[in-house]
């Protein structure tokens, strides 16, 4: 990828991300945790994947590979610590309990909501690097 088509994919990620969340927030108002927590997972990887796609001109194929590559990301710039313990959050709770184990508790909406911050915070941080 060029420079500036990376850039593009960045942006295009982190729209993407907000866009789901907004879906997500939508499915919550209805009453379908299941699917906010799924969606919100989802928006959580497009913003990390946006992250490290800006700081290694590489995207993610895989959420083994963006996990991998977020904990490459925290030990050459601490800075980023403070997405990686939400991250794990969501991945396991989120995704794993709530979504495919119909686990959901009293902290699945909150880390709903609280995504629209992830997304912030993974943006600020790939805008740190230009």
């Amino acid at each position: 990828m060029t420079t500036i088509s990376i850039h593009d994919r960045v942006v295009e990620l982190f729209a993407d991300a907000r866009t789901v969340h907004a879906e997500a927030m939508g499915r919550l108002e209805a009453g379908d945790i299941r699917d906010a927590a799924e969606k919100a997972w989802c928006a959580t990887k497009r913003s990390t994947d946006a992250l490290i796609l800006s700081r290694t001109g590489e995207e993610p194929v895989t959420t083994a590979r963006t996990t991998d590559e977020l904990d490459a990301f925290v030990d050459r710039e601490p800075a980023g610590r403070t997405l990686l313990g939400r991250y794990y959050s969501r991945l396991g709770q989120l995704h794993g309990a709530c979504f495919y184990d119909a686990r959901c508790n009293p902290q699945t909406e909150r880390r709903i909501r609280e995504t629209a911050l992830y997304i912030d915070d993974a943006e600020s941080l790939s805008l740190s690097a230009t």
